[in-house]
């Protein structure tokens, strides 16, 4: 606290010795006792006024510090309290003003720059903020190194995670479990879940070290401190598939009930996500966790909107259609180009039956958003599907330019056009892609895969003289492919005997052959096997059947980091 002038009056001096007193004792309410005296005598005494916005955010009452700020906004100026007015503003989660009054400040002291830093991070600017820290950590020199390090750790594995930038490396040492927590979640970032899993069992080991000395803390308390880190690894199970050990991990966390309610939040939306569409009981009790007050508050936007996203599709599983339009249009309305909005009320369109509604919304949403447009028109071609429309699934599937030629679409018509037996698109199709490679991918082994494919299947449906013309081009290409040469052979065998009798002349004698070729089994083999008629009447049911539990969209999961305040 800090002392009045020399001029100070008997009875005022004596009352500043109270203020020093109690402050250095941490009596706070005391302290603010004395210091509304003085200010009964003194009203516009700067120290005074400032001592006492100082006592009441000790005592946490930020809202009244704000109040005793803006009454005195002529004498308590932005370079006298800039600091404790930004600090007030962040506790009480009004952030962006946070910044302004720190924007505004005409010199930033070394605990405003600190306070800069978080509140970047909570606006979710996090290049801005490692800058921030970056340059905090250059011209620093005192005993709070590390608790910068973990800030800035923890900014660096937000930009892996939300961001999927490859961070700088630092340097940093990582000696505390709070810096090995942080530089596990930079590796889940980047996909690195092995090592993930190590480094957090790292932290595991330095957590239970740091607080072994604390002879009053129980099991519980130690497994309560844990949990976060228990909640990452239980996250990681679930993306290795591991869905039974991540649920195990995840109710334990549940049943200690941590203070963290972001950290329950997250946990319960994750459970939900190893429901999916069962056990929807347990779903809408751990979504009640997700509720709780200043949730908000604790994690990011993507995390929040990854929570109502999840809201929705449970409403959808629940037979709660009204609630589940109402969470993805509001989704919708925060995020206009989302996907996951319309694909939501699209899924929920089509348990209602409305198959040709939710083709409708789906193909406004594709005009209006071309960059979306490849996904929804995958997703309308699905739903053409499961309403047993193939010819009209292909029509969509042939309108995604920027994918036609890839090989997952050329199989996926070729199936459709075969189980509509009209071979003669199929083989356009094929046609079309190896035309596209041709001009640009030559000599490329997708190239080669597909004239193989489509000289197999031409065979296939006695298409004899294009898939001969098929089997050449790949011979010429590679005239040591004796694979293709026996192919060739075998097809001219039943148009051209004689120009099979003068190909088979170029096979390798048997003295030569390193391997033995079995001529029947190469005339028999066809490459890729494509469904008839009646193969894909059960495939399309398939379909269907799919279609109706897990059409269009897929419960998410949510990371979450930590960082110290």
């Amino acid at each position: 606290m800090a002392n009045a002038g020399g001029g100070a009056s008997a009875p005022l001096a004596t009352l500043w010795g109270e203020v020093n007193k109690a402050g250095q004792n941490g009596d706070f309410t005391r302290a603010l006792k004395s210091l509304n005296k003085i200010l009964q005598v003194a009203k516009d005494d700067v120290t005074a006024l400032h001592c006492k916005v100082v006592c009441l955010i000790q005592n946490g009452n930020f809202k009244e510090a704000l109040n005793v700020i803006h009454s005195n906004i002529k004498v308590l100026t932005s370079d006298v309290i800039a600091f404790e007015k930004a600090y007030c503003e962040y506790r009480l989660n009004r952030i962006e003003t946070a910044l302004k009054t720190i924007e505004g400040a005409s010199q930033k002291s070394e605990k405003l720059k600190e306070l800069h830093g978080q509140v970047l991070y909570r606006l979710e600017r996090y290049s801005d903020c490692l800058s921030v820290y970056r340059d905090i950590i250059r011209n620093s020199q005192d005993d709070y190194d590390e608790e910068r390090k973990t800030n800035l750790s923890a900014v660096l594995a937000a930009m892996s995670i939300w961001e999927k930038k490859t961070p700088e490396d630092f340097g940093i040492q990582e000696s505390t479990y709070e810096l090995c927590y942080n530089s596990a979640c930079t590796l889940i970032g980047q996909g690195h879940l092995r090592k993930g899993m190590t480094k957090l069992r790292e932290a595991e080991e330095l957590c239970r070290q740091s607080i072994s000395e604390d002879a009053d803390l129980t099991e519980e308390d130690i497994e309560a401190e844990l949990a976060i880190i228990h909640g990452q690894m239980a996250y990681i199970m679930q993306l290795q598939g591991k869905t039974d050990d991540a649920l195990q991990l995840y109710n334990q966390i549940i049943k200690l009930k941590p203070t963290d309610v972001g950290l329950m939040a997250v946990v319960a939306n994750n459970i939900i996500t190893v429901n999916k569409d069962q056990n929807v009981f347990d779903s809408k009790k751990k979504v009640k966790l997700t509720n709780a007050e200043g949730v908000e508050h604790k994690l990011c936007k993507k995390q929040l909107q990854a929570i109502e996203f999840n809201k929705a599709l449970l409403s959808m599983y629940t037979n709660q259609a009204d609630q589940c339009r109402k969470i993805s249009a509001s989704l919708q309305s925060q995020d206009p180009e989302h996907l996951l909005p319309v694909l939501i009320q699209a899924a929920q369109l089509c348990r209602e039956k409305q198959h040709a509604k939710a083709v409708e919304m789906l193909q406004e949403f594709a005009d209006q958003h071309p960059d979306n447009a490849a996904q929804i028109k995958l997703t309308m071609a699905q739903l053409k599907l499961a309403q047993g429309n193939v010819t009209k699934a292909c029509m969509i599937l042939k309108s995604i330019k920027e994918l036609e030629q890839t090989p997952g679409m050329v199989s996926a018509l070729v199936t459709m056009h075969s189980y509509d037996e009209d071979i003669d698109s199929a083989i356009e199709v094929f046609s079309n892609a190896i035309s596209w490679y041709q001009e640009n991918q030559p000599i490329s082994p997708l190239h080669l895969s597909l004239v193989r494919e489509a000289a197999n299947f031409k065979l296939k449906h006695g298409r004899k003289k294009d898939a001969i013309s098929d089997l050449e081009q790949l011979w010429k290409q590679n005239p040591k492919d004796i694979h293709t040469l026996a192919q060739l052979i075998s097809a001219y065998s039943l148009v051209d005997a004689e120009k099979a009798k003068i190909l088979s002349k170029h096979l390798p004698s048997s003295d030569t052959m390193k391997l033995k070729v079995d001529v029947d089994a190469l005339e028999n083999s066809t490459g890729a096997t494509f469904i008839r008629k009646k193969a894909a009447k059960v495939a399309g049911e398939q379909a269907k059947e799919q279609g109706q539990t897990n059409r269009c969209v897929f419960f998410l999961k949510i990371y979450f980091c930590k960082i110290i305040l």
